[in-house]
């Protein structure tokens, strides 16, 4: 008697690799058309939809996507698995949802590997043509692309009219600006970082440097500082509750094409084992892997 040696894996990975590709395909070019669609209804102009509508749409958006790309990769992967005829029908619904998921997992580490080495080569292109020309200085380009160049920048705005008659005969102070921006970058900048916080010592610092380089008062120049730090602060809270938003409809969209791609899988299975597409009396032969 001949008895077959080795193990003999139940997990179809040939039909996992074609589901899983699948999927990723199309969540690609699902969210290559939600990308379109999205700037079409983003207008400058403000006549758009506001930001709150936007944001349940794209987190929407997002499910859709997950769930209609891993129903079709599970379902591939359930029509073209090994048949499984001499198995329990409990035991084929569990490798039917068990390679539903596997398709799921791995379509989704392939599509997030294909848009971060994307996004990586975007980034990088344009770092590359941010950089500044020769001869610029080196607190320039140190400064430059910074989170908190805006605020700084409202900071030492002053009055065209009031600095044009101030002095016009005096000289340029060279590297003086380039100094006071990157003073008041590091003193702001724990206010455009989540928890970050501005000593009152460092606030009073900043004022007399805004004082003394626009020409306002000690007085006029702390309110202008308090008021830089709490919109900077503001907008670091923004981004963190969208950063947060962003995270919660990333989970909710992975559970769901992970429950799409299983359920799907199975579906596919229960037809590829009913033989439904067989012509009615042709003779056919099952080939059972060894």
């Amino acid at each position: 008697m001949n008895e077959r040696i080795g193990f003999d894996s139940a997990l179809s990975w040939a039909a996992v690799l074609a589901g899983g590709v699948t999927a990723a395909a199309v969540t690609l070019l699902l969210l290559a058309f939600g990308v379109g669609a999205g700037l079409s209804i983003v207008s400058p102009w403000g006549d758009g939809v506001s930001a709150s509508t936007a944001g349940w749409t794209a987190g929407l958006f997002l499910v859709v996507v997950a769930m209609i790309a891993s129903t079709i990769g599970g379902y591939i992967t359930g029509r073209l698995r090994h048949a499984w005829d001499d198995v329990h029908a409990d035991e084929r619904f569990f490798r039917d949802t068990a390679h539903g998921f596997v398709t799921w997992a791995f379509a989704t580490v392939l599509s997030a590997t294909i848009l971060a080495g994307a996004a990586t080569h975007i980034l990088a292109g344009a770092s590359a043509g941010s950089i500044p020309a020769a001869g610029a200085g080196a607190a320039q380009a140190a400064n430059s692309g910074s989170p908190g160049d805006v605020y700084v920048d409202t900071l030492l705005r002053a009055d065209p009219s009031a600095a044009a008659g101030a002095s016009a005969g005096a000289a340029p102070q060279p590297g003086s600006q380039a100094a006071t921006r990157g003073e008041l970058l590091r003193i702001v900048g724990p206010a455009t970082r989540a928890g970050g916080e501005v000593s009152a010592a460092d606030r009073t610092y900043a004022a007399k440097l805004v004082a003394a380089r626009i020409g306002l008062s000690q007085a006029d120049a702390e309110q202008r500082v308090n008021q830089t730090i709490t919109q900077a602060k503001e907008a670091a809270d923004k981004a963190r509750k969208a950063a947060a938003k962003l995270s919660f409809w990333l989970a909710v969209s992975m559970l769901a094409g992970a429950l799409s791609a299983s359920l799907a899988a199975v579906e596919g299975g229960k037809l590829r084992n009913s033989r439904w597409y067989e012509v009615s009396g042709a003779s056919t032969t099952t080939y059972v892997r060894s």
